[in-house]
């Protein structure tokens, strides 16, 4: 089975070999760095929301600097972290880095939200003294003035179309469901109303309710609270986050309610997997979660190689859906690919 996946969404600048033999880089062994030159530790700023339940934050910065270590690049880290809704928090750690009184050399930003962190990646990408990658996004914007030297990411519209196919498959054709959305911007659009659009187009479902639960737990739970009460036909409930799926998870439970609806959530962490080992979340579209935080390191790796021509503008990792009909032998498989150097705790 491969989880490669590429999607034709904005990628019109990107080399697919460039991407296909990077990706063959960071799905191997690492190859140690030798350059004699580097003989002090290399700055490394984050700027991301890992203060969420989602794990995806905090176990890509494990495999990044794992990898690191593998690949015997003396590093110094620096976290700046914020939850998702926290902007201005963002912005604060944006100011901090750019006035470091020691220059930065790599500066990670992952976004509370794109649009609203345009300015400040802006700031960031315009400075001489480091490099800038994004996390969690893939989609370059030809109008900013300043323009990061990589996107990180896992397709959420791939996301969408894998999930989307895989509930037709399971639930059939014309089925009600309600989704409990993020916060209105690209992340959520990709992959709720992605989601939303194939299934209605695909399957002739029937959206019933759509809930903005902010990508918080308690949003979550207060949509599936709504949605119970005032639409109780509803089949399926689509969950676009990790903490999200596990308020809907647990609202469901206190109402005796998960045998009977179809819940999915979005990422495939290790607590959503847990989720569904334990039989209360029923499928996710699961990211080989390590491959961005690796591919980090790997890039990092080619910049002071000065190989960072072979380093794609975007970098999307694999991604499969994992469900609970799933063989225990194949998720056990996956889960020990997606969490190669993070671990699952």
């Amino acid at each position: 089975m491969s989880f490669s996946v590429f999607t034709k969404e904005n990628v019109n600048n990107i080399n697919n070999e460039k991407l296909k033999t990077f990706q063959q880089t960071v799905s191997e062994p690492p190859v140690p760095l030798f350059i004699e030159t580097l003989n002090k530790p290399i700055r490394i700023a984050i700027i991301y929301p890992s203060a969420d339940i989602s794990d995806f934050w905090i176990k890509n910065f494990k495999a990044m600097t794992k990898r690191l270590l593998a690949l015997k690049v003396p590093y110094e880290v620096h976290e700046f972290t914020s939850k998702q809704i926290e902007h201005s928090l963002q912005t604060q750690y944006t100011k901090q880095v750019l006035s470091a009184e020691q220059p930065y050399d790599f500066v990670i930003f992952g976004p509370s939200e794109l649009d609203l962190q345009a300015y400040n990646i802006q700031k960031l990408s315009a400075s001489d003294q480091f490099k800038t990658f994004i996390w969690a996004f893939h989609t370059p914007n030809d109008e900013w003035t300043a323009q990061p030297d990589a996107w990180f990411d896992f397709s959420s519209a791939m996301g969408a179309d894998v999930l989307c196919e895989h509930a037709i498959k399971y639930l059939g054709k014309e089925v009600e469901f309600a989704a409990n959305r993020g916060i209105p911007g690209i992340t959520d659009t990709q992959r709720s109303q992605g989601f939303i659009d194939c299934v209605e187009q695909e399957g002739d479902w029937l959206n019933i309710y759509e809930h903005f639960g902010q990508y918080q737990k308690l949003g979550g739970a207060d949509g599936v609270r709504l949605i119970l009460n005032n639409f109780p036909e509803v089949a399926m409930i689509h969950n676009a986050n990790t903490a999200m799926t596990m308020g809907a998870v647990e609202a469901l439970g206190e109402a005796g309610r998960l045998s009977d609806i179809y819940v999915t959530g979005w990422g495939g962490t290790a607590k959503e997997i847990e989720k569904i080992r334990a039989g209360e979340l029923d499928a996710t579209p699961m990211r080989m979660s390590d491959d961005l935080g690796v591919a980090t390191a790997e890039a990092i790796k080619y910049h002071l190689q000065n190989r960072a021509s072979e380093v794609p503008l975007i970098y999307l990792g694999r991604i499969t859906v994992v469900h609970n009909q799933m063989e225990e032998s194949e998720l056990n498989r996956l889960t020990r690919e997606a969490f190669r150097y993070s671990g699952i705790e």
